[in-house]
């Protein structure tokens, strides 16, 4: 009864009951560890370092952005297959020196390539500290032109300072303003836009009278009053952040100016804008990729808004759509330089620059330089608490209310 075989073969010996148990535990014990093995080598862990304002004066974006990172994690980890992606967000507090910072301790936490980042004076540097450690930063939150301009071979973004001020000066146009008081944060990407805005309309030979201001500054009253009594504009546009816009709107309702249109750039034409302060923004203009509620056609674009609905239970502006293109850029980029082996020369950069990509913003096309050379914003209005595209006219879902102000 000691035997499970009965007598032995010639060569081999009777195999007791408990040695019999040990084999096929270690049998198990091998087939398993080769199984999880498998697993491993299928599903890798990708890390990817996000360094985005949550808190400080660019938090708001910071946010809208950080939201359209996470949906594209999501989305890449339920259809790719292969790898998984983990981002570590960490907050720059919307400084410089926190940016950098962070750029540095999410290197020392393994992520293989960095996202995010607001403001092209904190992009600068904390994609300076990105090029040093050798890894790709991708953004959508700098136009400045410099930023590609400083030769680096890690730096890429998905927009730029002439797509912003194109749209702007489209609108301009198809509304057939003839003047322009043009009010400007002296920041290095605001200044920027601004200053294309001058050339475009000057060339037109439209009246453009420029109003900087610092970035500190809290009333815009005596700006206002100068642009009521002496400018005289048919419109008045804004190159500036989400306090900026509140602060000169603000000032515009008091003073009450007779023009027939306010103009501004990114983070104006928001949801969270019109939720925040529908008494100020109603019937202003900005730059949007999309309306609001939006309208999604393409199976891509439907995955993304059910993404977005799920994780956050509200609708996907375009800060958020602005993060996704990003995110699922850099994520099948790093993944592809992964697979062929090829992540600490040049690889992701290489999967970057070497194709056209489709993406919920159109095509995007890196040069050398990392810049987006195929980038074209468009332009939407507030119009009672819903946001239309209205310009260009292929892609508009509404006429403009025009000519309309808040007040």
């Amino acid at each position: 009864m000691g035997n499970l075989r009965g007598p032995a073969s010639e060569g081999m010996r009777p195999i007791k009951i408990g040695e019999e148990n040990q084999m096929i535990a270690r049998t198990i014990s091998s087939v398993l560890a080769l199984t999880l093995g498998l697993g491993a080598a299928n599903a890798d862990e990708l890390i990817i370092g996000s360094q985005i304002p949550l808190t400080g004066g660019l938090a708001r974006v910071g946010v809208g952005m950080n939201e359209g990172i996470q949906v594209a994690a999501k989305v890449f980890n339920e259809t790719h297959g292969q790898h998984t992606i983990k981002v570590i967000t960490i907050d720059d507090e919307s400084q410089p020196a926190k940016a950098v910072a962070a750029i540095e301790k999410l290197h020392s936490q393994g992520a293989l390539a960095f996202t995010g980042g607001y403001g092209s004076n904190i992009i600068g540097p904390a994609s300076d500290a990105a090029e040093r450690l050798g890894k790709v930063y991708m953004t959508s939150g700098g136009v400045a032109t410099e930023l590609s301009h400083r030769g680096l071979k890690t730096f890429f973004r998905i927009v730029n300072a002439a797509g912003y001020a194109k749209a702007v000066a489209g609108l301009g146009d198809a509304l057939d303003l003839q003047s322009f008081s043009l009010i400007y944060s002296t920041r290095e990407s605001t200044q920027e836009v601004a200053k294309l805005l001058e050339e475009m309309w000057t060339a037109q030979g439209k009246k453009v009278t420029m109003h900087p201001f610092d970035p500190s500054i809290a009333d815009f009253k005596p700006v206002l009053h100068k642009i009521k009594l002496q400018d005289r504009p048919d419109a008045i546009a804004m190159v500036g952040y989400e306090n900026d816009y509140v602060g000169i709107i603000r000032a515009a309702k008091v003073l009450k100016p007779d023009v027939k249109a306010i103009l501004g750039t990114w983070s104006l034409a928001t949801p969270k804008m019109w939720q925040d302060f529908p008494d100020l923004v109603n019937y202003t203009y900005g730059t949007a990729t999309l309306s609001y509620p939006a309208q999604f056609s393409t199976a891509e674009e439907q995955t993304f808004a059910e993404a977005y609905k799920e994780m956050f239970d509200k609708e996907p502006d375009y800060l958020g759509t602005f993060g996704y293109v990003q995110g699922l850029l850099l994520f099948n980029a790093v993944a592809e330089a992964y697979d062929a082996g090829t992540l600490d020369s040049g690889g992701v950069q290489d999967a970057l620059r070497k194709a056209e990509h489709n993406t919920l913003i159109g095509k995007v096309i890196f040069d050398e330089s990392g810049d987006n050379t195929n980038f074209a914003h468009r332009m939407a209005q507030h119009q009672d608490g819903s946001i239309a595209i209205v310009w260009p006219k292929e892609n508009a879902t509404s006429e403009a209310k025009f000519p309309a102000v808040p007040w």
